[in-house]
């Protein structure tokens, strides 16, 4: 795969369906109006996944998880070795954190 030789895997979030109380709904109402959890995940190219982060609500963009996730040393993310990267479904990545 020579597109892909520095590449060790893919990154990108999606949403699963939650049932919260009715009270957190609005918070967690993603973008089909459902209340849904926004996980976010890596896998290598075995398939098998490398991290995943999960508890967010659904109305919060991938990018903003992402760059929460690259800041905080407690999660722990797997930042991939210098001149090598991960393939991203994100679309959107600030240099500053959403508010």
């Amino acid at each position: 795969m020579p597109f892909f030789k520095d590449c060790i895997g893919a990154i990108d979030g999606t949403h699963i369906t939650v049932i919260v109380p009715k009270e957190d709904q609005m918070r967690y109402r993603g973008r089909k109006g459902i209340p849904t959890t926004n996980v976010l995940a890596v896998c290598d190219f075995d398939l098998l996944f490398t991290y995943v982060l999960t508890g967010w609500e659904g109305s919060t963009h991938d990018s903003r998880i992402f760059l929460d996730v690259i800041g905080d040393l407690k999660l722990k993310f797997p930042k991939p070795l210098e001149g090598k990267y991960y393939m991203s479904g994100i679309k959107r990545i600030r240099k500053e954190k959403d508010t």
